[in-house]
């Protein structure tokens, strides 16, 4: 064989040698390019429970390939949610993680601690016409029912907040509309336990309404007083009480007149002390033949 044509095959090779080698160290040196996301993650170690805020939240990236299932990639579909399980820090957000507020287990975690929360019935009347949602700030009002005389209406709690009405737990959350609205629905407060125990108490001796307030108006109203029949129209229980009088009809305010009337006991009249009568100074007996005499100095 020619000396020039073995010299070009020996070139040929190395060169093909070389190419070759560069190739796979190439492929085997250069990094590898994978695309990332961004998944929100946890940025503290939280219990079951919580209530997630901005703050609790934090965006790290991923590869494609190791994404979890269900993962949350957006921080506003994190926000507000209920923890059903203890999550760690950096430990990403699925959406199987969170309470359904639609379900037991998604109310309760709601309840902040300290709190109960305990039902009265409500109607569009004694509901604010049925404005009232979950989330909003109402005060209670008990009316015990009765004789012009014996009604009254006072509040008993006030800023108090709604858990829910019915089964709705969020405001603007849609109803079935294949249900029709009851006319009478549960309004669940979130109440101290002593206030819980007056709130059971009202709900059972008399009528529950409720008002609706300003969320951002925080202040109580110091004045406490019951409203009565007579401070709605005081004129006209200051006329029936002149006509009273002038028709001489008795005081039933009385103790004693009420017990006539009602055929109670009658009145115990105090005990008149009897008073003895003065001593004398001096007494002198006289006797006058069979006849006898005291005769009395002052």
């Amino acid at each position: 064989m020619d000396r020039q044509k073995m010299l070009m095959i020996f070139v040929g090779a190395w060169v093909s040698a070389a190419l070759l080698t560069w190739l796979v160290y190439a492929k085997a040196a250069s990094p590898r390019t994978e695309k990332l996301l961004d998944v929100i993650a946890a940025s503290r170690d939280m219990p079951a429970g919580t209530r997630l805020k901005k703050t609790d939240l934090k965006k790290i990236k991923i590869a494609e390939k190791d994404l979890p299932r269900m993962a949350i990639t957006e921080e506003a579909a994190a926000l507000d949610q209920i923890l059903l399980h203890p999550i760690n820090s950096n430990e990403t957000f699925a959406k199987n993680k969170f309470a359904s507020m639609g379900g037991a287990e998604g109310i309760s975690a709601t309840i902040e601690s300290g709190k109960r929360a305990v039902s009265v019935p409500v109607t569009d009347a004694t509901g604010a016409g049925g404005l009232i949602q979950p989330r909003s700030h109402v005060d209670v009002m008990f009316t015990r029912t009765g004789s012009m005389r014996e009604a009254l209406t006072t509040t008993i709690l006030q800023d108090v907040i709604v858990l829910s009405i019915g089964r709705l737990t969020e405001a603007g959350q849609a109803m079935d509309t294949k249900v029709s609205r009851p006319l009478t629905q549960a309004a669940t407060l979130l109440v101290t336990p002593e206030e819980a125990k007056k709130l059971e108490l009202a709900k059972n001796q008399g009528k529950i309404s409720l008002a609706l307030r300003n969320p951002l108006d925080r202040s109580v109203a110091e004045n406490s007083e019951a409203a009565t029949a007579e401070s709605i129209d005081p004129e006209m229980f200051a006329g029936a009480a002149k006509n009273a009088r002038r028709l001489n009809m008795p005081n039933i305010r009385n103790n004693g007149v009420w017990n006539e009337i009602t055929g109670g006991a009658p009145p115990v009249k105090p005990k008149e002390e009897k008073k003895e009568p003065p001593k004398p100074r001096a007494v002198v007996d006289v006797y006058r033949g069979d006849k006898h005499v005291q005769e009395i100095f002052q």
